[in-house]
């Protein structure tokens, strides 16, 4: 391929936003004074000019360093003055030039250039190019709209590929950067390959956006098919007289509105999420976001209450048929009651009913509201660590509700239920916050009456609510929320309690559970007795109740697959039924114990018995206490090795035992943690024991807290601990004088079996529970 350059001086055109290749035709619009100038001064030479391209469109008077170096000598062939003062020029495009310096800058450019000329040669590899590029050139057409089919055509025709890549160039709409850089590679090989490259990436471009084409074109048809069925989905619904898409809703949620017994501050905020709604686009999520919180606000009782049945008598009947015993539990509702019909409205008072478990707590909720004739709604507390539980969620969050108060009292139905809060014992807290902080605000008969939830956003009244907390222990409730609440101890049932409750409600209820009549299914007495006492340990009657279920279930086998038209259980044939007895009861040891006493322990299952043991052993005086005991009750035990030696001669110890021997406390059942001070004068007692030799009464049992001096100091719990006495075969407890105004709390069948000593000092619980030299039998 030969190549030569000739230089030439020429005026400058300066062009914007277009670019002239060889052999190219095309008219120009020429209106900028120094642009007309150039054009005057190439028609006084011999018609030739200099078309270079400006790098910015928008520039009016480019200097110099803003126009591209190469560009294209072309002829002008003909000029047309238009009336608006602009010349229409007609160019042909000759030779390529790179533009060498600017001889003239005032009136017009002009220039001096290097015009290239170059004499085409084909080979195999052009060849190739050539018909690569015209593949690629023909695949583009079909793909674009912007040039027409006929341009192949005429470009099939065309020999020489230098000439061939200048006119494809200039019919693609290609960026003036591009343009330029085919307009400046000179190789005509490399000319055909950039050419190649670009139509590529062109190409590329061009399948996407037919792709994306499609997509928007089905998506639009699909939204217009839609459009079209739910235009006549709208013809049909007004046809029939039903109410139509969003519109429907928001007049369908006005008409409930109307209805509504609220506080206008309720209405307002409602008609205002309404309008809102309404102006939301039926596609919008957000509306199904309003529409679900006003139908909380519609749905929530706001003003809605059921009329309190204020017969005191019929009241009383209805707990008494309920539950059997849980006097003041009974009672505090009565005087509600009563003091409810004097002044006609009252605070809902709140009440925290706290025992052991099975004793009744969540069921006297539900007969209390029973009596009272109101609804009933129980919510469980029990493993709740976030706020929000109480307080809900802001609307702000995805997947936002009311909190538990708010969502129990749209399912009571009115906004005075008798609303029961289980396991209030059992919250916890962690980084989501504190629920029982969220609790006070509800549980204050202050502040209830404009109970905030996160949700709802309007203050909500619950003053007219009755509110019942249910507790196993009251320790693990933070003080200012127990504070709020009036407390009421439910305690274990006794023995004779449980056999009445056994024969008047559970066997009943088993019966009728397992569709069983009395005729088909009886259990006597002396089994109702031996379950309880061999089968069952507890305060409660829960596990009575199952057991009794399970009796109820083996006798529907035995109905049900045998000949057998009646089942009997006594207290003979009890252990076909339950197989062997599961606890000793009334079993004492047979003979009085060295170096052991029996203790009485509360638990959050109720009262228990605990055997304190002590060894002696050769050795320098280390103490030794084992039995998970936490260390409060470690202290207790050193306080009363600490009284002992400082008592060792009045109590006929060796004074010197501390010297010559280890002493070793254990506490059976020794996986079980065990805390508390009450141990104190049973440890005290039993190290006593195994020190002097002399023996512990086995009839007797203990408890208190001891000092340095011996004093013995009250404890808590009697009644539970009382009731475990007796339920052991105890016959003689001793208990701190101080504890003798609990005294009223023991019911009298346990009284009446269990003597109680009340004891101010250590030498009387030793004088009363060691088994004297004359008298090795009883104390009790």
């Amino acid at each position: 391929m030969a190549l030569k350059e000739e230089e030439r001086v020429l005026p400058l055109l300066p062009l914007r936003g277009l670019l002239v290749y060889p052999s190219m035709v095309l008219h120009l619009d020429v209106g900028r004074e120094r642009s007309v100038k150039a054009l005057e001064q190439a028609m006084v030479d011999d018609d030739l000019i200099f078309l270079a391209t400006q790098h910015e469109v928008q520039l009016e008077e480019p200097t110099p360093d803003q126009i591209y170096k190469m560009g294209t000598v072309a002829r002008v062939r003909q000029m047309l003055k238009l009336p608006n003062g602009t010349i229409r020029v007609l160019v042909e495009g000759l030779n390529r030039a790179r533009l060498q310096e600017f001889t003239e800058t005032e009136s017009y450019y002009q220039v001096r250039v290097n015009e290239i000329i170059q004499d085409e040669e084909n080979d195999i590899n052009i060849e190739a190019l050539m018909r690569s590029v015209l593949d690629h050139f023909e695949q583009y057409l079909r793909l674009s709209k912007k040039v027409s089919p006929e341009t192949l055509s005429a470009v099939s025709d065309i020999d020489e590929p230098g000439r061939l890549a200048d006119v494809i160039a200039s019919h693609l709409p290609l960026k003036i950067e591009d343009k330029q850089k085919i307009l400046e590679t000179i190789d005509i090989k490399e000319r055909l390959e950039t050419l190649l490259s670009i139509m590529n990436d062109e190409r590329e471009v061009l399948e996407l956006e037919r792709k994306i084409s499609q997509r928007v074109k089905k998506q639009m048809e699909k939204t217009q098919k839609e459009y079209y069925l739910r235009e006549q989905m709208k013809a049909i619904q007004r046809e029939l007289g039903e109410k139509e898409g969003r519109l429907g809703e928001v007049e369908e949620l006005r008409e409930q509105l109307e209805g509504l017994d609220a506080p206008e501050e309720v209405k307002e905020k409602v008609e205002k999420e309404l309008d809102r709604m309404e102006k939301i686009p039926t596609t919008s999520a957000e509306g199904g976001v309003i529409r679900t919180y006003v139908e909380w606000l519609l749905e929530l009782p706001w003003n809605k209450e059921t009329d309190d049945d204020l017969d005191i008598n019929k009241a009383e009947k209805i707990l008494d048929e309920d539950h059997y015993g849980l006097e003041k539990a009974k009672e505090r509702v009565l005087e509600y009651l009563a003091v409810q019909q004097m002044v006609k409205k009252m605070k809902g008072p709140i009440l925290c009913l706290v025992g052991p478990p099975g004793v009744g707590k969540t069921s006297l909720g539900r007969s209390i509201a029973r009596a009272l004739n109101r609804n009933f709604v129980r919510v469980s507390l029990g493993g709740v660590r976030d706020e929000a539980e109480i307080r809900g969620h802001r609307r702000t969050y995805v997947g936002a509700m009311p909190g538990r108060i708010i969502q129990g009292m749209k399912s009571a139905g009115s906004s005075n239920p008798v609303f029961l809060l289980d396991e209030i014992d059992k919250m916890t807290m962690d980084f989501r916050g504190d629920p029982a902080s969220a609790l006070l605000e509800v549980l204050d008969p202050e502040q209830n009456r404009n109970f905030s939830d996160h949700y709802i956003e309007v203050p909500y009244d619950l003053s007219k609510v009755m509110f019942i907390t249910t507790a196993n222990t009251l320790h693990t409730i933070p003080q200012p929320l127990l504070d709020r609440m009036e407390t009421l101890y439910i305690s274990g049932y006794t023995e004779i309690e449980k056999e009445k409750i056994a024969k008047d409600y559970l066997i009943p209820k088993q019966l009728e559970e397992h569709g069983l009549s009395k005729d088909q299914f009886q259990i006597h007495g002396d089994a109702i007795l031996k379950v309880i006492r061999h089968y069952t340990r507890e305060a409660g009657v829960r596990n009575l109740e199952r057991t009794f279920g399970q009796l109820a279930r083996k006798a529907v086998k035995q109905l049900v697959g045998g000949n057998r038209k009646r089942v009997v259980v006594t207290g003979k044939n009890l252990s076909k039924f339950l197989g062997p007895e599961k606890f000793r009861y009334g079993k004492l040891e047979e003979t009085d114990q060295l170096g052991a006493a029996t203790g009485l322990a509360w638990t959050a299952a109720g009262g228990d018995t605990l055997t304190i043991e002590v060894t002696v052993l050769p050795g320098k005086g280390k103490l030794t206490l084992t039995g998970k005991l936490g260390d409060v009750m470690k202290e207790s035990a050193q306080a009363a090795f600490s009284y002992i030696r400082s008592r060792a001669k009045e109590l006929e110890v060796d004074p010197d035992f501390n010297e010559k021997n280890d002493i070793h406390i254990h506490v059976p059942e020794g996986a079980i943690p065990k805390d508390g001070p009450s141990a104190g004068i049973t440890m005290a007692t039993a190290l006593v024991s195994a020190l002097t030799g002399r023996p512990v009464s086995r009839h007797v049992g203990m408890t208190g807290e001891i000092t340095l001096r011996g004093r013995v100091l009250p404890i808590g719990g009697l009644k539970e601990k009382s009731l475990a006495a007796h339920r052991a075969g105890l016959t003689h407890i001793l208990v701190p004088e101080e504890n003798s105004k609990d005294l009223d709390d023991i019911p009298k069948s346990v009284r009446k079996d269990l003597k109680i000593t009340f004891v101010s000092h250590m030498d009387e619980v030793l004088k009363l529970a060691m088994v004297r030299d004359t008298d090795e039998s009883d104390t009790g």
